[in-house]
């Protein structure tokens, strides 16, 4: 099946501070290539995969799970970790539940952790009629573009496959129990007004998490998908800034502009 426009995967080959950037559940890195795109034109070297199913129609995504998804940027992360010598994981969604996964498996190999929205649990009634229901019912409404920002939109499926919201139901499980094994530093922004992800996962997250070093941040004047919102250029600040105090990349620039 052709990608949709925008969903191509993107690599830059930039210094030795590498970032994987991970995005959401039937979104495509369309919804994070700002993002992306911001980090890669201040030196760093940015790894945004296009996780199996997604990108094409949601038809395909039926035959995919999260160990799938988490395949995928895993194999981004080691990638990145072969010719980096640091390395920070950032994710919106579920890419940030993809994001905190990678930091309980791989410890000292993570150096930080962004997240976006992060996704924590399916939340509802219906969530737990998903074993039974997704046999009979193929998919429902989807949840791409909950943004504030006229005329932005987010290149996305129209329909959530049941097979595949099952499988996330179980990651997020799976993920719940290995936040303790989080530590590294994390910087944590979401929206209060999200219609996708409530600000109750943000809360379990941090609360959960092992990690000394957290930084929380608003985003007052976005919905779920902020990376492509109002508040998208504090996010991609906010986040070369943290990668920097932990790097020291950036500092020769801070150093000669304050000069």
């Amino acid at each position: 099946m052709p990608l949709l426009p925008g969903a191509e995967p993107f690599r830059h080959e930039g210094g030795e501070v590498g970032v994987l950037v991970c995005h959401g559940f039937t979104g495509s890195p369309q919804s994070v290539r700002p993002w992306a795109d911001h980090l890669a034109e201040r030196g760093l070297s940015v790894s945004l995969p296009l996780l199996p199913g997604h990108g094409t129609r949601w038809q395909d995504m039926q035959l995919t799970g999260w160990q799938d998804w988490y395949a995928e940027a895993d194999h981004a992360l080691r990638e990145l970790r072969e010719r980096c010598s640091q390395v920070f994981v950032c994710g919106l969604s579920m890419g940030g539940a993809l994001a905190l996964r990678l930091a309980a498996k791989h410890g000292d190999a993570v150096s930080g952790v962004v997240l976006v929205n992060p996704g924590n649990k399916v939340h509802g009634v219906a969530a737990r009629a998903l074993p039974v229901v997704r046999h009979f019912v193929p998919s429902t409404k989807g949840i791409a573009s909950d943004i504030a920002k006229p005329g932005a939109a987010e290149v996305g499926y129209d329909r959530v496959p049941l097979h595949a919201a099952h499988s996330l139901r179980r990651f997020f499980r799976l993920v719940d129990a290995e936040l303790p094994q989080v530590t590294q530093p994390l910087l944590l922004m979401h929206s209060p007004e999200d219609h996708v992800v409530p600000p109750a996962d943000s809360a379990r997250i941090l609360a959960r998490v092992s990690s000394r070093d957290v930084t929380e941040r608003l985003l007052e004047r976005s919905y779920h998908v902020a990376t492509l919102d109002h508040d998208a250029e504090r996010i991609f600040a906010e986040t070369y800034a943290f990668i920097g105090r932990l790097s020291g990349v950036g500092s020769e620039e801070g150093t000669a502009a304050r000069g």
